[in-house]
């Protein structure tokens, strides 16, 4: 589900270092970092060893894998693989772009072994949906392909969640994204929403899945363009024949030899990781909005446990407008609804009484208690934006402390801006005008570093006041440096009569050379009246 477009330096980490592709059978080398290490990387510099820690999704693991408390089972033969293995449809040919992919599973059981436990909780569900679509048992498989089935993973093509869904496509096929919520991890709603997505696709492709496949990772316009030039050329038209991206060549070989693994894993020496072919999670309608902690604790899950079957949800609680469910291990849900039952509207949020003080709004409010505007106004009944100085507001708030929510967004981003990745941490406050590669510019950093160390995409938008980290290799030991706590402001000056680079550099208390990089100047030349200077000042330390 992703629809991307690399320079060419990016595709050589990729390619290289992880897709096995038509043209070699190289092994990704071993012991290149330790995996829970490789996890946390994120800059483009290193993708190719977070890469090598998932050997084969071109994906961004950013959290650690959680061990669910789900029921003892005795699972009989292979358990949900002989339900999956009874209704696989697709015809594998014999042919080196799948054996290259099937050869390089069937030496790596480790991994397998992995990415199955982390579908565990998850598997029965998606084939029960599969089976109600009517559709190939073989697309159960596709999270291994997408995302080595993990509901956080994210590429930086902005694809997101298990089944890697772009935010554009997500909204398209039903995945509601906000502040508190994003559909596109919620495994419920994003598995419903890759089964009317590959639908339509099949559709779209006159009922040709190999089409659809290709189409699901790079986009129908651009398989219905290689099929066009192939007509045109009057070349076959198959999936094998088609000049598709190296990514998208690749892609419907690897469904296809998993499919073929599945079906005779012995005749590959693999044993497959055995899941009870029997539900193991409910979906529990919840009514309203509730506190992550609080139901963590009804249900006798620690909160990573909770948030780890619900990824969807960004904050500390679920979204004030829905969806009004939590996904829960089928042995906690009774005692959860016994709690939940027991629990007033108001026991399900942790509340606090606010004084409006003078130059305070509702942004800022919300700001101030990690909440938002809609939910502040509903509580309190305010139907415009006013809010009078002295009145009091109804906010509600966490149950506990924000770092306790650990794989919240917020969460996330601070473990992410956190990692080490060089020797000064240096801190922005974005204002009106910033981009990426300005703000690369003035700091002396990669552009898709400082997007990846952040969390983005290069071509994301900033907002305005958003914080940003800048990472640099070695720290230069200047009164002009800003610190970790520095107040990091973007500013225009307009050169007066009698300055000199000398003289604005004492100003502002930063150095020549710097003025130099943020302006593409020499201190040869003389600085003319009127002229406009970029500078990055620290305004805590600016005279």
């Amino acid at each position: 589900m992703k629809y991307l477009s690399f320079p060419l330096s990016a595709l050589v980490i990729l390619t290289g270092c992880q897709t096995i592709s038509d043209n070699s059978t190289k092994q990704a080398p071993k012991n290149q970092i330790p995996e829970h290490i490789a996890q946390q990387i994120a800059s483009p510099v290193d993708v190719s060893h977070a890469l090598l820690a998932d050997e084969t999704a071109d994906v961004i693991h950013p959290v650690e894998d959680v061990d669910i408390p789900l029921e003892d089972n005795i699972i009989l033969d292979d358990g949900i693989w002989q339900r999956i293995r009874n209704q696989l449809v697709f015809q594998v040919p014999e042919n080196r772009r799948v054996t290259v992919q099937r050869n390089w599973y069937a030496k790596h059981q480790a991994y397998l072994d992995r990415v199955a436990k982390r579908a565990e909780p998850f598997m029965h569900f998606i084939v029960q949906e599969i089976e109600a679509a009517g559709i190939p048992m073989d697309i159960a498989l596709l999270p291994i392909v997408e995302s080595a089935f993990d509901p956080f993973a994210y590429s930086h093509g902005r694809a997101s969640g298990m089944w890697q869904f772009v935010p554009g496509t997500g909204t398209r096929f039903g995945m509601k994204q906000n502040w508190w919520y994003d559909g596109r991890r919620d495994v419920v709603a994003s598995t419903k929403g890759a089964i009317k997505y590959l639908k339509y696709l099949h559709k779209f492709f006159d009922g040709n899945w190999m089409h659809a496949l290709a189409a699901y990772n790079s986009g129908e316009g651009r398989v219905q363009r290689a099929i066009r030039n192939n007509k045109k050329r009057n070349k076959p038209t198959d999936f094998w024949s088609l000049d598709l991206p190296r990514e998208t060549r690749a892609y419907v070989p690897k469904l296809l030899a998993l499919a073929d693994l599945v079906k005779r894993p012995k005749e590959f020496k693999l044993s497959l990781y055995k899941i009870a072919d029997k539900p193991v999670i409910s979906v529990v309608d919840i009514g309203s909005q509730l506190d992550l902690a609080k139901a963590a604790e009804l249900a006798n899950l620690t909160l990573k446990e909770l948030q780890h079957l619900n990824p969807g949800f960004n904050r500390w609680a679920t979204d004030p407008k829905g969806p009004h469910y939590l996904v829960l291990p089928d042995n906690k849900v009774s005692a959860f609804k016994s709690g939940l039952n027991k629990l007033s509207k108001k026991e399900r949020l942790a509340w606090q009484r606010y004084k409006i003080k003078r130059g305070d709004s509702l942004g800022i409010i919300a700001n101030r208690f990690n909440t938002d505007i809609g939910v502040i106004k509903q509580v309190n009944n305010i139907r415009g934006t006013q809010i009078r100085e002295g009145k009091h507001l109804l906010i509600p708030v966490a149950a506990k402390s924000l770092d306790k929510y650990i794989l919240s967004s917020e969460q996330r981003l601070a473990k992410k801006q956190n990692y080490p990745r060089g020797s000064e941490k240096l801190t922005h406050i974005v204002k009106s005008g910033d981009t990426f590669w300005d703000l690369s510019r003035a700091y002396g950093v990669n552009y898709r570093k400082l997007a990846a160390w952040n969390g983005m995409a290069p071509r994301d938008a900033l907002r305005i006041g958003q914080k940003l980290v800048i990472w640099r290799k070695s720290k230069v030991t200047t009164a002009a440096t800003p610190s970790s706590d520095a107040i990091v402001r973007n500013i225009t000056y307009r050169v007066r009569k009698g300055d000199s680079f000398a003289r604005i550099a004492n100003k502002f208390n930063v150095t020549i050379k710097e003025i130099e990089r943020w302006n593409n100047l020499s201190r040869k030349k003389y600085l003319q009246p009127g002229q406009k200077l970029k500078l990055a000042i620290d305004i805590t330390k600016a005279i």
